[in-house]
């Protein structure tokens, strides 16, 4: 008789994949382990990264001179014999409180929600308080969760806290910093836990981005460049941490070192490029209008600080020195310009208005954006669009020449539409009001629309769904 081989075919070449997807399997989980075992080896055996602490300090350290709460500044003789005034300057260079601090009420006591594409991570208190803030941290915890991303107990830090760029930072200026933090009034608080997706809630798997991500060490100055050349590097690559922002990301997201300081956009807002390039970075910028910038929040005919910049600038660098400011221009100056496809400057778009005119007598019977201007922003801006109070340091920006309204795209312009600005310096305190919960989604798209088209770039326009997405930005 003859035997039946139809069924048992099959089953044996199912029985063949089987085994060759287990085989798979097995092999990719072996050299996974065997990779960790080598990190882990490396970890704890490897070379050691060199450490320049003691570099040429002149190049590379933090200035001697520092300031007050108050801002007044403190002469270098001073502040240098003053460890906790000068870690409070540099706590205001790195400006540690935009983080940790989510209540006014509680300064440096954490709890600030900051929204990743994995998950939102909570910052953690640091204030010298015993159970919940840093207060039983040695030194070494502090400077090693500043140059390693450690926490005290060995665990991982997310690279939401910037250690891959305080990691340049000298050990002199870390343990300034931990001095004026200790002056702090301890605050009792234990900020809620981070809600992360698996695997990115496993600190181990830290392991794996640093090794792409993050090179340890101090700030190497450089022989070839002048002292200020290396203080504005210092500053920019390090405490100022300004990469955080400006600077593309990977899909890990590390930052693009191919890509520094060329634009980026955080939780909705774009944080421009600051290359020297002259077109789509600030080349075409003086030296006086990128110190007032920082100084003040406002380069007349230039820009305007908004949003977490408005932050930065009242928080952190208008309490620079003079000095200082002139090292990050010069650093910026000498950054490889990078050109993001734009034809012409954001700051040099627009022209003034006369829709007021066309609008007399006029019945309007749809959402209209040259309407909503003039009975929401006329009134400081000018219907013109000009502002009012020129360059003076309380005035009404004009909206022509004004990189928000130039910018390729207009979520900036929108989102201060929705939220307004609040920017408290020592020379003006600037206010505009929130129409978010005034205006419908719509009605702050034609607005934004009709401000781009007349005053700034007219390519650069949003529409209603997008508005209602940038509403729930955090």
């Amino acid at each position: 008789m003859k035997k039946n081989t139809s069924r048992v075919q099959p089953v044996d070449a199912l029985v063949r994949n089987a085994r060759r997807r287990h085989f798979g399997v097995a092999t990719l989980a072996a050299i996974f382990s065997l990779f960790a075992l080598y990190v882990a080896w490396y970890e704890a055996h490897g070379p050691k990264v060199q450490r320049n602490d003691e570099l040429p300090i002149t190049q590379a350290r933090a200035d001697d001179a520092s300031q007050s709460a108050n801002g007044e500044v403190v002469p270098a003789e001073v502040a240098g014999g003053n460890l906790v005034k000068r870690g409070e300057y540099l706590a205001r260079a790195g400006d540690c409180a935009a983080c940790h601090t989510a209540d006014k009420a509680r300064p440096f006591a954490g709890g600030l929600p900051i929204n990743t594409p994995f998950g939102t991570i909570v910052t953690p208190n640091i204030t010298p308080d015993p159970d919940t803030g840093i207060g039983q941290w040695s030194d070494a915890d502090f400077l090693r969760a500043m140059h390693e991303g450690i926490g005290r107990s060995g665990q991982r830090l997310y690279p939401a806290f910037p250690y891959a760029e305080y990691t340049k930072v000298t050990d002199q200026d870390v343990l300034a910093i931990r001095a004026y933090l200790n002056t702090l009034t301890p605050i009792h608080y234990s900020p809620p836990g981070n809600s992360l997706t698996f695997p990115f809630n496993q600190r181990w798997l830290m392991v794996f981005w640093n090794l792409f991500n993050f090179t340890e060490g101090r700030f190497v100055p450089d022989p070839k460049q002048s002292a200020q050349w290396n203080r504005g590097a210092y500053l920019v690559q390090g405490l100022a941490h300004c990469e955080e922002c400006h600077t593309p990301r990977n899909f890990t997201q590390g930052l693009k070192s191919s890509s520094r300081l060329s634009g980026a956009v955080q939780a909705g807002w774009h944080a421009y490029n600051i290359t020297s390039d002259k077109t789509s970075g600030v080349g075409n910028w003086s030296d006086d209008e990128l110190v007032s910038y920082l100084s003040t929040g406002a380069a007349p005919g230039r820009a305007n600080a908004a949003g977490p910049m408005a932050e930065v600038v009242a928080d952190s660098t208008q309490y620079l020195t003079r000095e200082d400011l002139g090292s990050i221009v010069a650093y910026l100056r000498a950054v490889p310009p990078i050109n993001g496809g734009e034809s012409r400057p954001r700051d040099q778009w627009g022209n003034p208005a006369d829709d007021v005119t066309a609008l007399r007598g006029t019945a309007i019977h749809a959402v209209n954006g040259a309407q909503l201007f003039v009975a929401n922003c006329a009134s400081c801006h000018s219907w013109t669009g000009q502002g009012v109070g020129a360059s003076a340091p309380g005035a009404y920006p004009s909206l022509i020449h004004n990189s928000a309204v130039g910018a390729s795209d207009a979520n900036n312009l929108a989102l201060v539409i929705l939220r307004g600005v609040s920017r408290t310096t020592k020379q003006a305190d600037v206010l505009m009001p929130a129409f978010g919960t005034q205006l419908s989604d719509d009605q702050v798209a034609a607005i934004t629309n009709y401000v781009t088209r007349q005053f700034g770039n007219p390519q650069s326009t949003v529409t209603a769904d997008q508005v209602t997405q940038l509403r729930t930005q955090q």
